[in-house]
C-alpha cells in the first residue's frame, strides 16, 4: 500500500513509511475504505449533477486512492477537531473570566453599599450632636453674662492697696 498524501494548503503529509509501520492507522484506513466508497460516490455524484451530467455511473475507488482519500479526510478531521476544541476552550475561558469579573464588581458594589451605610450612621450621629449643642446665640449670651458678673465683682471690691488692685485687675482681665 503506497500512501503519500500531501495537503498543500496546510503543509501536512502522511508518508508511506508511517502507514506501513503503524498497524492501527492501516486498520483504520482499511475500515475507512468502505466508508470512502460512500463518500466518493456522494462527492462524485454531486459534482456530476452540478456539471449537468445525470445518470452517469460512478466507478468505485481503488484501494490506493481510497487510502489517500482516507488520509486526507483524517487530516482534515484532525484539524477541524483541534480548531473546534480551541474555540470551545476559548469560549469557556472567556465565560469564566466574565463570571470572575462580575463577582468582583458585585463584591465592590457590596463594599460600597456597606460604606454608605456606615457613613449614613455617622451622619445621623453628627446631626444628633449638632442638635444637642446649644445654639450660637446662647453661647454669646453666656459670654455676655460672664462679663457682667466679672464687672460686678470688680466694681463691688474696693482696692485696699495699690498692689492688690493691680493683681485683681491682672487676674480678672483676659490676656490678649
Amino acid at each position: 500500500m503506497n500512501v503519500n498524501c500531501h495537503m498543500s494548503e496546510l503543509g501536512f503529509s502522511i508518508h508511506s513509511a508511517l502507514v506501513s509501520k503503524t498497524q492501527m492507522l492501516r486498520i483504520f484506513l482499511h475500515k475507512e475504505t468502505a466508508r470512502q466508497g460512500m463518500y466518493h460516490w456522494v462527492e462524485m455524484r454531486t459534482k456530476m449533477r452540478i456539471m449537468g451530467f445525470r445518470g452517469t455511473v460512478i466507478k468505485p475507488l481503488n484501494e490506493e486512492a481510497a487510502a489517500e482519500l482516507g488520509a486526507e479526510l483524517l487530516g482534515e478531521a484532525t484539524i477541524f477537531i483541534v480548531g473546534g476544541s480551541c474555540l470551545v476552550l476559548e469560549y469557556w475561558r472567556h465565560q469564566a473570566q466574565q463570571r470572575r469579573k462580575e463577582e468582583e464588581q458585585r463584591a465592590a458594589w457590596d463594599a460600597m453599599r456597606d460604606e454608605v451605610g456606615h457613613l449614613a450612621l455617622a451622619l445621623e450621629a453628627l446631626q444628633a450632636q449638632v442638635q444637642a449643642a446649644p445654639p450660637k446665640g446662647a453661647l454669646e449670651e453666656l459670654q455676655a453674662q460672664m462679663r457682667e458678673v466679672r464687672a460686678q465683682l470688680h466694681a463691688g471690691d474696693p482696692p485696699s492697696t495699690p498692689g492688690a488692685a493691680s493683681t485683681s485687675q491682672a487676674v480678672s482681665s483676659p490676656k490678649k
